[in-house]
C-alpha cells in the first residue's frame, strides 16, 4: 500500500519501506538537494511485523515504546510520525503519539505551525483511527493547509475537520477551495471559523460548495464577509445539494448581504439549519427571511438573534411562519406583544415550532410578570384547585398514561391542552425541567402527594 501526501519544499532524506523500521540506529547521512516540487512518499504496511530488541540494560518504558504484538500497525504510524518530525525539524507531539488509536484527536492551541503540521499530516495519511481532527489556532497558514488536503486525499476515514482561528486568509481559502471541488475525500463536518476571509474567500467558497456535494457541515462564522460576501454565498446556497448545517454568524450581513442569502435560500433544497446571529439583517432582511419561509420546506432551526430587527421586522417574519410547515427552532432576542400573539395562533396550527426570545418590547411590567410566572407554579396550583396531583395532570397529557413521552409529543400536548394556559417560554422552561438527554420528557420523579 502506497500513500502520497505532497508538500513542496518538504525535502526528505529517507523513503520508508514496508517492512523496514521507521527509527533508524544508525546515524543519518545529509540529504541531498531535491526540487521543490518533488513528491514525499511514505510507505506503511499493516500487516508486517516490526519487531525491536529492547537493550538489556533498559528496564523501564516510555510512552513511545511498543511491545504488544497486536498494536503493530500503531507501531509503524508512531515510528512514521517520529521520522516525520526529524524530517521536518520539529519537535514531536507526545499527546498525538499517545492517542493515535483514538477516534478523537484534540490537538486544538498546541502552536503546531506549518512544519508541525506537516508531520501531523504524513503520520494520519495512513492512519485509520481518527475520525475527528481539532487543529483550531494552530497558526498552521498556507503550507500547512495544503499538506493537511494533501492528507485529505488520502485518508478515507477522517470525516470532521476543525482549523478555525489559523488566520488562513485568501490563500487558505484558494487551497481549500480547490479541494473541495475535487469531492475526493471522507470529510463531512468543516469548521473555518474565525480565519480573517473576506469578500474574495467568499467567492472562491462560492466557486467549491456550488460543485462540491459531500460536506454536509460548515462553519463560516467570526470571519469578515460583507454584502458582497453575502452575494457570493447567496449564490451557493442556490447551488449546492450537500449542506445540511451553515453558520455565519459574526460576519458583517447588512440588508444587501441578507436579500442575498434569503434569495438563494428559496431555491435551497437540503439546508436544515442556519445561524445567522450577529449580523445586522435589519428589517428589510428579515422580510425577505419571511418570504424565504413561505416558500421554504427544509429548515427547521434558524437564529437571527442580534441582528437590529424590530417590531416590523419580526412581525414580518412570524407572518412567513403560518405557511412553514418544517421549521422547528427560530431564535430571536427581541420581539413585540403583537409577535406574540402571533405566534400562539402559529402555534396552534404548527406546535412543532420553538420560537426562543427573552423579551417582548411594549409589555407592561404587569404582563411581563405573567408572562414569566414559573410554569410549575401554574400546574400545581390547577392541581391542588381540582384535588388532584401534578403527577397526575402531566399523566393525563399522554393517550397512554405512561410517565415518560417525546419532546415533541409533550410540546404539542402543552400547547392544545386548555387546562392551564400556557405561553411558549413556559412551556421551554417546562421542558428544560423535565427533559432527559435521551429526548424524552419524564415525570416519574415529581411528587404524587395530593395537596
Amino acid at each position: 500500500m502506497v500513500s502520497g501526501l505532497r508538500a513542496p519544499g518538504f525535502q526528505p532524506d529517507t523513503r520508508l519501506e514496508s517492512g523496514e523500521a521507521a527509527v533508524k540506529d544508525e546515524p543519518e547521512t545529509e540529504p541531498a538537494a531535491r526540487n521543490s516540487d518533488e513528491t514525499f512518499y511514505c510507505e506503511a504496511e499493516a500487516s508486517v511485523a516490526v519487531e525491536k530488541e529492547k537493550p538489556g540494560g533498559e528496564s523501564s518504558e516510555t510512552d513511545l515504546e511498543i511491545e504488544d504484538t497486536e498494536k503493530l500497525f500503531t507501531t509503524g504510524q508512531r515510528e512514521l510520525y517520529l521520522e516525520a518530525c526529524k524530517l521536518v525539524g520539529v519537535v514531536p507531539v507526545s499527546y498525538f503519539i499517545r492517542n493515535m488509536e483514538e477516534s478523537y484527536m484534540n490537538l486544538n492551541h498546541h502552536g503546531l505551525g506549518p512544519s508541525g503540521t506537516k508531520a501531523i499530516a504524513i503520520a494520519l495519511v495512513s492512519n485509520t483511527s481518527v475520525v475527528t481532527l481539532e487543529l483550531a489556532d494552530n497558526c498552521i497558514m498556507e503550507e500547512g493547509t495544503l499538506s493537511l488536503v494533501q492528507m485529505l486525499q488520502e485518508n478515507y476515514y477522517l470525516q470532521d475537520l476543525n482549523i478555525s482561528n489559523n488566520d488562513l486568509g485568501l490563500k487558505g481559502a484558494s487551497t481549500i477551495s480547490e479541494f473541495l471541488q475535487r469531492n475526493t475525500s471522507s470529510l463531512l463536518n468543516l469548521q473555518l471559523s474565525g480565519n480573517n476571509f473576506k469578500d474574495e474567500s467568499a467567492e472562491l467558497f462560492c466557486q467549491a460548495f456550488s460543485a462540491n456535494y459531500r460536506i454536509k457541515t460548515l462553519d463560516l462564522s467570526h470571519n469578515e464577509f460583507s454584502d458582497k460576501g453575502g452575494e457570493h454565498l447567496g449564490q451557493m446556497l442556490a447551488l449546492n445539494i450537500g449542506l445540511q448545517s451553515l453558520d455565519l454568524s459574526w460576519n458583517q450581513f447588512h440588508t444587501r448581504g441578507a436579500v442575498a442569502l434569503c434569495n438563494g435560500l428559496r431555491a435551497n433544497v437540503t439546508l436544515q439549519k442556519l445561524d445567522l446571529s450577529m449580523n445586522g439583517f435589519g428589517n428589510e432582511g428579515a422580510t425577505a427571511l419571511g418570504e424565504v419561509l413561505r416558500l421554504n420546506n427544509s429548515l427547521v432551526y434558524i437564529d437571527v438573534s442580534s441582528n437590529d430587527i424590530s417590531n416590523e421586522g419580526v412581525i414580518k417574519i412570524s407572518k412567513g411562519l403560518e405557511f412553514n410547515e418544517s421549521l422547528k427552532v427560530l431564535k430571536n432576542v427581541l420581539v413585540s406583544e403583537q409577535f406574540v400573539k402571533i405566534l400562539d395562533g402559529v402555534c396552534a396550527i404548527h406546535p412543532q415550532l420553538d420560537v426562543t426570545y427573552k423579551a417582548v418590547q411594549g409589555f407592561s411590567a404587569k404582563k411581563e410578570l405573567l408572562l414569566w410566572t414559573n410554569p410549575m407554579k401554574l400546574i400545581q396550583s390547577y392541581a391542588d384547585q381540582h384535588q388532584i396531583t401534578v403527577i397526575d395532570f402531566f399523566k393525563s397529557l399522554n393517550p397512554n398514561g405512561k410517565m415518560m413521552m417525546s419532546v415533541g409529543d409533550f410540546r404539542k400536548a402543552m400547547i392544545q391542552q386548555d387546562k392551564v394556559p400556557m405561553n411558549l417560554y413556559q412551556v421551554r422552561e417546562l421542558i428544560k425541567k423535565l427533559a432527559e438527554k435521551t429526548g424524552m420528557v419524564n415525570f416519574s420523579f415529581l411528587k404524587t402527594e395530593k395537596r
